[in-house]
């Protein structure tokens, strides 16, 4: 029997490392122009991709990278550049032109599931920290069937904590307006900046020491 120390343990640890507070933010910016019901269907989709990834690193994280022979570093340093474009985007508001431009027209599941996939859950939620975390969680607590499935019950339960932040980040939207929204999101595209070359920073610090 697992004691409950380490079961808090990784449920602060991967919650700590994702940060659902601090996705609300992003996640309202990024879905920019779209009404409640598609806000909410980039949330479930977004969330659900994430939990499909955590659960598959957490049951053989190791093996997959060993085998494609990448390290968890250079996976750090692969996704804080591709955070950093996202960020570029938003500071100069590519992306904002990209959704005055389609709601003209109405947002497809394609754009919805893109969205969700990419920058949300991979790397946003699922990300290098949360990812390299759940691999480090998962060879702490053992393989056997007991410990994997508290872990995967952490690793939902943080992931619901994700879910209630989208949601009440689509109601905070009523009260910022247009300008709100332009200002948020060129700030939010600074902090995005920082964040991703400290991924990149890390994991290149982690390389060359290696």
């Amino acid at each position: 029997m697992l004691d409950f120390d380490i079961i808090l343990n990784a449920f602060v640890t991967l919650a700590v490392t994702i940060d659902p507070p601090g996705l609300a933010p992003i996640f309202l910016a990024l879905t920019s122009g779209m009404n409640r019901t598609q806000r909410y269907s980039v949330a479930l989709r977004s969330v659900a991709i994430a939990f499909g990834v955590l659960v598959a690193f957490a049951l053989a994280g190791i093996v997959v990278l060993d085998t494609m022979g990448i390290t968890i570093h250079a996976f750090r340093v692969a996704g804080g550049l591709l955070l950093f474009y996202i960020a570029i985007e938003m500071v100069f508001e590519k992306r904002q032109e990209r959704h005055e431009k389609s709601s003209q027209t109405a947002i497809t599941k394609d754009q919805i599931a893109n969205i969700a996939a990419f920058p949300l859950a991979i790397p946003l939620i699922a990300g290098p920290g949360a990812i390299s975390a759940t691999i480090l969680l998962a060879t702490d607590l053992g393989h056997e069937w007991q410990p994997t499935m508290l872990l995967l019950g952490v690793i939902v339960l943080v992931l619901l904590l994700v879910l209630l932040a989208f949601v009440a980040a689509e109601f905070l939207d009523k009260y910022l307006g247009a300008t709100g929204r332009t200002i948020l999101t060129r700030l939010l595209g600074v902090l995005l900046a920082a964040l991703a070359v400290q991924f990149v920073a890390d994991g290149a610090l982690a390389l060359f020491a290696g």
